[in-house]
């Protein structure tokens, strides 16, 4: 569980308490896959899906890690970061969606959408975790 800045005398500070959202697990895992997805949709795609579904997935995938990243400076405030968790579920689902619709219009193979998907899945579950946990005052 996180440390909320009430640390005993002698407890050591979290990874994340000294980096700060650098230090997230959550950061880690929307970075590297805005950064995927980026080069992905400019290297993989045909080229007239760079300029149509390419731009909307690399925009959701960026904005993920954004959303997220404006969120956690808010913590403090348990509405604004609620907020900003749903905004980057949000972007998460539309991320997801775009990588159906280029599956779908067979714009991306299968191999490298289920790697991306399942990759999306566990972003997900751990953006949902962490919402329900700052619903419990847990962050």
């Amino acid at each position: 569980m996180h440390n909320r800045g009430t640390r005993e005398q002698g407890e050591e500070m979290s990874q994340e308490d000294v980096r700060g959202y650098e230090g997230t697990a959550i950061y880690y895992l929307g970075k590297r896959l805005a950064v995927e997805v980026h080069r992905m949709t400019l290297g993989e795609l045909p080229e007239f899906e760079m300029y149509e579904e390419g731009r909307q997935i690399r925009r959701s995938s960026k904005s993920i890690v954004s959303n997220f990243v404006e969120g956690y400076g808010m913590k403090s405030y348990k509405g604004d970061l609620i907020r900003y968790l749903a905004y980057t579920l949000a972007s998460c689902n539309e991320a997801k969606a775009h990588l159906d619709t280029l599956h779908e219009t067979k714009s991306l193979g299968q191999e490298r959408f289920i790697e991306l998907y399942n990759q999306y899945r566990k972003l997900r579950a751990m953006l949902y975790n962490y919402r329900e946990d700052a619903f419990q005052d847990r962050v």
